[in-house]
């Protein structure tokens, strides 16, 4: 039988190349993001290249009533969801906690906690009914530390973290595995939307080291979900050669 993962967040970077990745290894995939216009393509793609089924959802996980009504709208087909990648995050601003914008915060906190929450709760009790499932996580080495301006981004992925850990207890007697991933400096569009559009200042992150790629993430992410079912990786944190911490970087 042909498994299914939903992937959030599909649009670009981890997600996109996550869609990918699982195409090509053969799952029909439920792809959810904010630009139905990319959703689309990329499923037309992935269609016509791996020969797979593609559903997809366009909403923003920030609203529980559309993340709700849209999975749940869904056909039963659909609902037997092996494996759930949690992509969708951001971040926005890069202030002191004094300066910070509370619409960043609010945007931060309802994306990368709130969210998550609203489409584990749905997926997860598929997953129940099921009698299996894999949740994968996708943190960030900021929820693993702290760095100056990162306060409230910083906030978001250290609950990302342990609600990773809460869920893996909470879902331990359903036989649900769950992984968080922590990735350190990924090129995507993850700095241009922390900039707000401004690609010059998002090139100046990157410069002068090799970053990840979003397909090495999503090759992490395959990594622990194709494991045997008797064994579950708890997190992996994935960074650069170049990136010791969140701050300590080596530039040429």
């Amino acid at each position: 039988m042909t498994k299914i993962a939903l992937i959030t967040g599909a649009t670009s970077g981890i997600g996109e190349a996550t869609a990918e990745l699982f195409a090509r290894e053969g799952y029909n995939l439920i792809l959810t993001g904010r630009r139905a216009e990319r959703l689309d393509k990329l499923a037309a793609h992935l269609n016509k290249k791996h020969n797979i089924e593609v559903a997809t959802s366009s909403f923003d996980v920030r609203s529980r009533d559309e993340v709700v009504e849209n999975l749940e709208g869904l056909p039963a087909k659909w609902k037997k969801v092996n494996v759930l990648v949690n992509n969708a995050g951001l971040s926005q601003g890069l202030d002191p906690i004094d300066k910070g914008s509370f619409d960043d915060w609010d945007t931060m906190i309802d994306t990368n906690v709130k969210g998550l929450l609203y489409v584990t709760k749905t997926v997860s009790n598929w997953m129940i009914d099921n009698g299996h499932g894999h949740i994968v996580n996708i943190g960030s080495i900021a929820g693993k530390e702290v760095y100056p301006n990162g306060n409230v981004y910083c906030a978001s992925k250290h609950a990302v973290d342990a609600l990773s850990k809460a869920m893996r207890i909470d879902l331990l007697p359903h036989g649900i595995k769950v992984t968080a991933v922590h990735p350190g400096m990924v090129e995507t569009e993850f700095s241009i939307v922390r900039f707000k559009g401004d690609h010059a200042k998002a090139k100046k992150v990157y410069e002068g080291l090799h970053a990840l790629s979003a397909e090495d993430i999503a090759e992490t992410i395959w990594f622990a979900v194709s494991r045997p079912a008797h064994v579950n990786i708890n997190e992996l944190i994935v960074m650069p050669t170049a990136q010791a911490t969140a701050t300590n970087i080596f530039r040429k």
